[in-house]
């Protein structure tokens, strides 16, 4: 099969790859689209010993099965009998493996194989590109859940995302169908910006005021995280998605004085991912109309274009 292979720092080929070999309950999909996320970027740059080269990154994929199937990959491989997954919270696992990671090939390619329990169909009218987005909205929809769960009854619901690309728009996405209405977000790319407005119907405010008593920070830098922090109301909730560095950030003194909650929060649980679809197919999450899709073969020039600033879109899919 062709595939986009990850073979050093800021490099990717577009070459041969032996064809996945499915373990027994495994099911070969043949990709259709597939996103490129901030995780694949970190791997992209040499940032993330957890995925080391040669590897094909990838895990946001939608597909066709051997029997005909249109279906969504949730690419979180999870041992069904641990107590996490018993208890409902696979994400948790502590042998949790995910396609674009070894020892899991990932999704920029023809073929990849994946439990079949990790499939969601989708139905006629949801095309595959929308399909590909379920991953990165079901990121988003899980920490929605637990952040609004965190607020106190007597709070405000109000909300302020930091980060315009595809978490960030994902969050303000899944609170709005989670009830909030007052949902603002901050995306200091002007290009980015004016898209979310336009086409996405986003509030968009780089000034917020403080006093806010939700935050959600998709971006995971020291100043995104300095920047939660002040904006934050006392009892209020910080919910950090982001993985853009470790360190820094957080005003620990003020988030202890003022009884700030702060939740981490990776990937979903099953449950999240076959809810986010439901919200997906049914129309709660929008036209998701906000990718721009590329051939696989022109991979490299995509990741390059990202890193430089030249795509407006939320999320750029590959299609092998």
């Amino acid at each position: 099969m062709k595939a986009l292979v990850y073979t050093g720092v800021e490099t990717l080929a577009y070459r041969d790859f032996d064809d996945p070999k499915p373990d027994q309950g495994d099911t070969l999909v043949k990709i259709d689209s597939v996103g490129i996320c901030g995780s694949d970027m970190h791997a992209y740059l040499g940032h993330d010993e957890r995925r080391p080269a040669p590897l094909i990154l990838g895990h946001e994929g939608a597909g066709i099965t051997s029997d005909g199937r249109k279906v969504t990959i949730n690419p979180l491989v999870t041992d069904p009998n641990s107590v996490a997954s018993r208890s409902g919270r696979e994400n948790l696992c502590p042998s949790r493996q995910i396609i674009s990671m070894p020892p899991r090939e990932g999704a920029f390619a023809d073929y990849v194989a994946i439990p079949e329990r990790n499939l969601v169909e989708v139905p006629d009218h949801v095309s595959l590109e929308q399909a590909a987005l379920a991953e990165p909205i079901a990121v988003s929809w899980h920490a929605a859940r637990l952040a609004l769960a965190a607020l106190h009854p007597a709070d405000e619901r109000r909300a302020h995302v930091i980060g315009g690309g595809a978490i960030g728009l994902a969050a303000a996405l899944s609170l709005r169908a989670m009830g909030l209405t007052d949902v603002t977000l901050s995306e200091p790319n002007e290009v980015r910006a004016a898209y979310l407005r336009d086409t996405c119907d986003i509030r968009i405010d780089n000034n917020p005021a403080s006093g806010i008593t939700l935050i959600v920070d998709a971006v995971g830098y020291a100043a995104t995280r300095a920047m939660a922090s002040a904006l934050v109301s006392p009892g209020g909730v910080i919910m950090h998605i982001g993985l853009g560095e470790a360190d820094g950030g957080f005003d620990i003194r003020r988030i202890t004085l003022q009884e700030i909650t702060v939740i981490g929060t990776y990937t979903y649980t099953a449950q999240d991912f076959k809810d986010t679809c439901a919200a997906m197919f049914s129309g709660q999450l929008g036209a998701l109309d906000w990718v721009e899709t590329r051939p696989l073969s022109e991979g490299a020039t995509a990741f390059a274009d990202i890193r430089a600033g030249y795509v407006s879109a939320p999320k750029l899919i590959l299609k092998p």
